[in-house]
């Protein structure tokens, strides 16, 4: 039976990526082919050594000249693209090559604070300054723009009067751990049913 395989993009603590590398060790279906990220630090690329999952590190540069990142997902033959905290713009002629096949969480639930710039602890500072009563994470299709594809999924979490940016940060990585791997699995899914 053949797998689809996919490629997961990470930039920061890996958490994410950590979660779907788990979530996939052993599928039957789906196979995590390679870890790609454009910081040496990723804290994905060592537990991505240890499940013998290829890894690259790329500079920016190389993510954004069009063709680097897009060699390396067909050298190793990708079929989706999942961005797992990846805080580099997807070049189009990725996108373009993967229509409907790149995957994103953001941290919020869009359409609001999302967009450039809009990450991690400046989404959640911007949620608390609002005073927003909910806040949550959407998992999207990536498009041209920053957090602009189809939503595939959303899932809230209130925001409580004592709430700041960490403990509202805390809220949204459980939530991510709960949901992320199995709202990617259903999609991979669908779209080979």
């Amino acid at each position: 039976m053949k797998h689809t395989r996919i490629a997961i993009l990470a930039s920061g603590i890996g958490s994410n990526a950590l979660a779907l590398m788990n979530h996939f060790d052993g599928h039957p279906t789906i196979r995590t082919s390679l870890l790609i990220s454009n910081k040496e630090t990723c804290g994905a690329l060592l537990p991505a050594s240890k499940k013998n999952i290829a890894s690259e590190v790329l500079s920016n540069a190389e993510i954004e000249d069009n063709q680097t990142l897009l060699m390396l997902l067909k050298q190793h033959s990708i079929d989706i693209v999942v961005l797992a905290g990846f805080l580099r713009k997807i070049p189009i002629s990725v996108v373009q090559a993967f229509p409907d096949r790149i995957i994103n969480i953001h941290p919020s639930i869009l359409p609001e604070f999302g967009g450039k710039g809009m990450y991690g602890a400046r989404v959640h500072h911007a949620v608390i300054e609002a005073h927003k009563k909910s806040s949550g994470i959407t998992i999207h299709v990536v498009n041209e723009n920053y957090d602009e594809g189809h939503y595939i999924a959303q899932f809230f979490v209130p925001v409580r009067a004592n709430d700041d940016a960490s403990s509202l940060d805390h809220k949204i990585r459980t939530l991510e751990q709960r949901y992320f791997p199995t709202v990617v699995e259903g999609y991979i899914n669908s779209l080979t049913d």
